[in-house]
């Protein structure tokens, strides 16, 4: 009898309670929104036709804003992250070590090589050349550590110490570079640039970090709508800087100097994932650490770059290898982001 009790009528049909249809709808809608990073190379890939074809669809989108869209990727990622997480970065010394000299001995290497091959074999203008290593002296960027974070979530911390200390050294190493490779001495505004790592990385990684540990539902709430809002986020970086250098990316030497930063790219992407493999090939998570390190080599800070070109050097051809990086790195790194992803999978 109590079997009995629990079938269902042969002509009874079962109906959800309308709670429960509610509940369905929307969870598949949450799911929808944090799987919105799985496009995002295809965004990166459509801001920069748009910005091509038609370049007012960026150019509203000037460097001022810059600062906090990169915050707010920044954001993000503390809002997903833990204090415990930063702390196990700084108990990896030698990874750290090691993606600060892909950053400023590896990088700079290759684009001293790649600046010399665009004047000697390809009979480019010398300020083009000095352009290319000027992108290859900057510190890392700050995409590489979202590309980190889509990858491998436990190790964007690591990839965030490792650009951060790429960055606040930058000050001195970056015109010691461009003094060594260009020749020439660039002034760099200290208190500016601190003032953009507080501004662009603490302030924000910070204020997601306190987010989480005091308003954790809140921060629970907030999850799904991140990853959208970054899409958009990351395809006005990428598109703006080529929209408002559209004229310099069109110029005669635009195709060289593009095939040039593709080559100089891949290079450092390449540098980084077979460097850190050799160095950490005993690691229980080498493939990770060889995605990360690969992303921190081969992503610079391309828009600190143009920001310097246009600033310290009176030859305007000097910006175009900058304003080209930005696409192309970005590009790259997202479809990276895109095949390490589906692997995983």
């Amino acid at each position: 009898k109590v079997s009995e009790s629990f079938e269902r009528d042969p002509g009874q049909e079962f109906e959800p309670e309308p709670n429960q249809i509610v509940k369905q709808k929307k969870a598949s809608i949450v799911d929808i929104l944090k799987q919105s990073n799985s496009i995002l190379p295809h965004v990166v890939l459509a801001s920069t036709i748009m910005a091509l074809v038609y370049p007012p669809s960026f150019t509203w989108f000037t460097s001022r804003y810059y600062a906090p869209a990169l915050g707010f990727l920044m954001f993000a990622v503390g809002v997903n992250s833990s204090e415990k997480d930063f702390i196990e970065a700084f108990k990896r010394p030698d990874a750290i070590f090691t993606g600060y000299v892909g950053q400023f001995v590896v990088k700079p290497l290759l684009g001293y090589i790649f600046g010399i091959i665009a004047v000697t074999v390809f009979g480019l203008p010398t300020p083009l050349g000095a352009g290319i290593m000027l992108v290859s002296c900057v510190s890392g960027a700050q995409l590489s550590n979202y590309a980190t974070f889509l990858t491998d979530p436990p190790l964007a911390p690591l990839s965030i110490v490792m650009t951060s200390l790429s960055t606040a050294t930058a000050v001195f190493v970056t015109p010691m570079l461009s003094l060594l490779l260009i020749g020439k001495r660039l002034p760099v505004d200290v208190v500016g640039m601190v003032s953009s790592i507080l501004q662009i990385v603490i302030a924000p990684i910070t204020a997601g970090l306190l987010l989480n540990r005091l308003f954790p539902r809140l921060c629970e709430a907030m999850r799904p709508f991140l990853p959208p809002l970054s899409v958009l986020d990351t395809a006005c970086c990428v598109g703006a800087p080529l929209a408002i250098n559209i004229n310099s990316v069109l110029s005669p030497f635009g195709l060289t100097v593009s095939l040039l930063i593709v080559a100089f790219h891949l290079s450092a992407f390449i540098a980084g994932y077979f460097l850190s493999g050799s160095l950490f090939h005993k690691a229980p998570d080498v493939k990770a650490l060889q995605r990360t390190l690969s992303f921190e080599t081969g992503m610079q800070s391309s828009l600190l770059a143009l920001a310097l070109a246009n600033r310290f050097f009176q030859d305007p051809l000097v910006s175009v290898p900058p304003a080209i990086s930005t696409v192309i790195m970005s590009l790259m790194g997202f479809a990276l982001v895109m095949i390490w992803a589906k692997k995983k999978e």
